[in-house]
């Protein structure tokens, strides 16, 4: 990719900083839940005096009545439930237990020697749909693969005389577009589903949604990323390179980098390291796979958990502490035998800058909390999917353009709102309720928001590592910018935009479990009769 002459300004770059301009004028996701809360009291007391109410859709007579929390006693809740509201906001502890695990075998150093070795042992041929697929996987690691894996794969592709630029976007948007897949759980299914599960009690105050409940589908989708993504490398951004773009890359990268270029070479060290992890992984996993297969164990079976609903895999319901003991425990053995961690001090130290890096999520939490609860106890979300209901059963639209609707919807919202947790802390409480009434179930709901969530990361400008992007890409073009990695991203973006789509679509035309357990995919739409 040539360099533009100077003045020049390609409309993506023009609209890309038109979309800058907007999405930094937004507030922080913190004030957005602290204004948002504020708006539920007024439009609860707005409501309630216009006596908004519904029938019940469930309880044949029985009306839903909007309920005011600007009177002594709906004030009285706020002050008396403020704690239990952010106690109680069930993502909270799901997520900073699963973090804990996860936050240790990352500090040690095993996530990114595990990444950088898989990257080592694959075949040349290979090379391009490794780096996306590593990429997608990287989402074990949370955000780790964003700061790990670019400057390795541009490395990889100088390496090979393919153009640094093209490796590094290969494994941009496994990272990135793909941050929702991944043939394992990762601590985003629990964070999602919790406040799915939330949701869903508006409508259904005993709906239970699976931790696990999209895992078959994000399994797939992983190959789709991968295919999407070695295709779009091929066919479209590494063409566009000439030998000369290629050779001043390779030539740039080696001027600004010198001899401390990303290797995937593994030390000594991490190889000890390596074999002490795969040692306590191995005995970890034999320990649990005992814990769950052997009767009588206390993770075999299932138990009632909500009564009159199917009974729930115990292994499935633990799914949290069973991924902080698989990461923590290889985490620890790998840093005593690389010797990352010398002492029981440094496995504190850790853990504490861990829970540290979650001080913002902890803040978010706490008012999305009270935005959830205040927004529930008012009877608004209710009532909002009720009359949503009638309004999109009106207009003829079935379930499959719905959530091609929501798909798109998200995707458009995640340039100017980037996390995941906030956007469908905000969405799930609408979106879940008024889908379940038109009888698309919640794991399809949630499945759908995955969709859009990850599609435009490689593009969103307040996608917060962007500008470390930047950094690395500027090492091998180094008059680029925020045009430059958007002109290189786009096209990946609208083809997984489009793929995952029709992929999720055809994937529920099908009527495929969408995960393990009960293949919930439509419900009885509300005011329906029969099954």
């Amino acid at each position: 990719m040539s360099v533009p002459p100077p003045g020049s300004r390609s409309w993506t770059t023009r609209w890309l900083d038109w979309v800058e301009r907007v999405g930094n004028r937004l507030p922080d996701p913190v004030t957005l839940f602290a204004v948002g809360s504020l708006a539920v009291l007024a439009a609860s007391a707005i409501a309630a005096g216009l006596d908004w109410q519904e029938p019940h859709p469930t309880k044949t007579g029985t009306m839903i009545e909007a309920r005011s929390l600007l009177t002594s006693e709906g004030l009285q809740w706020v002050f008396t439930n403020l704690v239990k509201n952010f106690t109680d906001f069930h993502p909270l502890g799901v997520v900073l237990v699963a973090m804990l695990g996860i936050g240790i075998a990352e500090r040690t150093g095993l996530i990114a020697v595990l990444l950088r070795g898989l990257v080592a042992i694959t075949p040349r041929s290979l090379v391009t749909p490794s780096l996306v697929f590593v990429g997608v996987m990287s989402s074990l690691a949370a955000d780790a693969g964003y700061v790990v894996l670019p400057p390795l794969a541009a490395a990889i592709f100088a390496r090979l005389h393919r153009a640094p630029l093209a490796g590094l976007a290969s494994v941009f948007i496994g990272v990135a577009g793909g941050f929702s897949a991944n043939l394992l759980i990762t601590s985003l299914d629990p964070l999602l589903q919790g406040l799915t599960q939330e949701s869903a009690r508006l409508l259904d105050a005993d709906a239970y949604v699976r931790v696990d409940c999209n895992w078959w589908f994000m399994a797939a989708s992983t190959f789709l990323v991968t295919l999407v993504g070695w295709a779009v490398t091929a066919w479209i951004v590494e063409p566009r390179f000439t030998p000369e773009d290629v050779a001043a890359q390779i030539a740039a990268g080696r001027e600004a980098l010198g001899d401390g270029a990303p290797t995937d070479e593994v030390g000594q060290g991490e190889r000890r390291g390596l074999a002490f992890a795969g040692v306590a992984f191995l005995l970890a996993a034999v320990g649990l796979g005992l814990l769950i297969l052997v009767p009588g164990g206390p993770l075999h079976g299932a138990y009632e958990k909500t009564p009159g609903k199917p009974p729930v895999p115990v292994w499935a319901d633990v799914i949290v502490p069973i991924l902080f003991l698989v990461f923590l425990i290889p985490g620890v053995a790998y840093g005593l035998g690389a010797r990352t961690i010398r002492s029981d001090r440094d496995v504190a130290r850790m853990l504490g800058q861990t829970m540290a890096s979650m001080g913002t999520y902890i803040v978010l939490a706490f008012f999305a909390g009270q935005f959830v609860a205040w927004f529930r106890e008012s009877n608004l979300g209710t009532l909002l999917a009720v009359a949503g209901v009638d309004w999109l059963r009106a207009t003829g639209l079935g379930p499959l353009p719905l959530l091609m609707g929501l798909i798109l919807f998200t995707a458009f919202l995640n340039l100017f709102l980037g996390s995941a947790s906030a956007k469908w802390a905000l969405l799930a409480p609408v979106f879940v309720p008024l889908m379940m009434g038109l009888g698309i179930a919640p794991e399809l709901t949630q499945a759908a928001y995955r969709v859009g969530d990850s599609t435009t990361n490689a593009i969103a400008p307040l996608n917060a590592y962007l500008v470390v992007i930047i950094v690395y890409l500027r090492q091998y073009q180094p008059q680029g910018g925020l045009g430059t990695l958007v002109s290189l991203m786009l096209p990946y973006t609208m083809a997984l935009l489009v793929a995952w789509t029709a992929f999720l679509l055809v994937w529920a035309w099908m009527g495929w479990p969408l995960g393990p357990g009960e293949p919930r995919l439509f419900l009885a739409p509300l005011g329906a009769t029969g099954g």
